[in-house]
């Protein structure tokens, strides 16, 4: 029995409506107070605290995502104390993507299938032709969440169920997702003093931020596999985009992280956006993450002098 075969499940019809309920919640609920967002932008009824608060959040949201469940759990490039660990757990469930475990798991059996037969959510795989393309694109941004099979966490991420403390985390998702919500709303009624700031607290720092984070956070598994340039011939179609990796920190720079996967920093040169790598390197300077991963130099050169790839398009 392959990988494959031993790591993806077919959900029951209870679990698989309990799957999609959660799924079309966190998406259709921040869409819509996006659009609440977007309508008290448009009508000047919001206040500079609501840019600030949506900026503050949306830092929090990304950094828990990139640094914690990602290169920290997923990918174990650095280490951490227990304590900074229960910060960027509790910041990366505010993110409102899944459970630690289905997100360590399904990340993890992207990389062991990338863009190949048993990628939860690869765009290349869905037949040739733009129409096919453009499908591939959307079913890897948002509609990969609502399919029928789940991964099975025994297989992909052993590790994280012997961890107490992380299944801990994984069991207190929905108290971080709520805490995301009531956080700005708190600091919107604590620092604007009313209850009108509360609620603009919540719809800018709390919907409006999920949603563009996520979305942000959806174009590193869609964009960042169709579009962009490849300086590593990897077995996949990961890419670089510039302007991916700035919205979220580093993560796309696609296909540098294909290629180092195990790598804290996700930029090979100096100059590639890549914040959520120098946050870990600050940390490391301050004795606060240690033995951090990363490839040699001459690694680096080798694998991109004899796999340098051009531009997808």
């Amino acid at each position: 029995m392959t990988t494959l075969d031993r790591g993806v499940v077919r959900l029951d019809p209870h679990s698989l409506r309990i799957k999609r309920f959660s799924a079309l919640t966190t998406m259709i609920l921040p869409s819509l107070g996006t659009i609440l967002a977007v309508y008290l932008l448009a009508t000047g009824r919001f206040t500079a605290l609501d840019i600030w608060l949506f900026a503050g959040m949306y830092c929090v949201h990304i950094v828990g995502v990139t640094i914690g469940l990602h290169r920290h759990v997923t990918h174990r490039s650095f280490k951490t104390s227990r304590w900074l660990q229960d910060v960027l757990m509790a910041a990366g469930g505010m993110a409102a993507q899944g459970p630690l475990l289905f997100w360590v798991a399904t990340h993890r059996r992207h990389h062991r299938f990338a863009d190949h037969e048993g990628d939860p959510h690869s765009p290349n795989l869905h037949g040739a032709g733009w129409r096919m393309r453009l499908r591939g694109l959307w079913y890897a941004h948002m509609p990969w969440m609502l399919s029928e099979e789940s991964t099975r966490w025994s297989v992909f991420a052993p590790d994280v169920l012997r961890d107490r403390r992380l299944v801990a985390h994984h069991r207190l998702y929905p108290c971080w997702v709520l805490l995301g919500l009531l956080l700005p709303t708190l600091l919107g009624f604590a620092l604007g003093g009313n209850l009108w700031t509360a609620f603009t607290g919540l719809v800018f720092g709390g919907f409006a931020r999920v949603f563009a984070a996520n979305q942000a956070s959806w174009a590193v598994g869609s964009i960042c596999h169709a579009f962009g340039r490849r300086p590593f011939g990897n077995d996949d179609h990961s890419t670089n985009s510039w302007w991916v990796a700035i919205l979220t920190f580093g993560e796309g720079l696609q296909n540098n992280h294909h290629a180092f996967p195990r790598s804290y920093r996700h930029a090979v040169r100096w100059w590639e956006p890549d914040l959520s790598g120098w946050i870990i390197a600050v940390l490391g300077k301050a004795g606060l993450v240690w033995d951090l991963r990363v490839p040699s130099p001459a690694l680096i050169a080798k694998r991109s002098a004899k796999n340098k790839e051009p531009e997808r398009k």
